[in-house]
């Protein structure tokens, strides 16, 4: 299954168990502005695909595909996160989060 089909379902999910939570858009991109390229970044690097708070606990989620890994940053985000006292789960599958959750 694909990265993008996962998070479509665990998207559906949080919607219909009423979890608050959003998309989070991250990365750069390119643009031109009188004839001058720029660079702009948004969203933490590293941050996970998707942010929900469950029982007033921030809980990060990065969706990957089957054979799908972690960038270093993502690992870097995730051990702020957790000694922070957040909670980050690594979700290959909707199981995942259905038993996370």
């Amino acid at each position: 299954m694909a990265e993008s089909d996962v998070q479509r379902a665990i998207l559906d999910y949080l919607t219909l168990k009423h979890v608050f939570h959003y998309r989070n858009n991250s990365g750069m991109m390119v643009s031109e502005y009188k004839g001058r390229k720029r660079f702009t970044r948004f969203g933490a690097v590293g941050s996970p695909d998707i942010v929900c708070v469950v029982k007033g606990q921030y809980v990060g989620i990065e969706v990957k595909a089957l054979k799908g890994r972690q960038t270093e940053n993502q690992k870097e985000f995730q051990r702020q996160l957790e000694a922070a006292g957040g909670r980050y789960i690594l979700a290959f599958s909707l199981d995942d989060i259905t038993s996370a959750l």
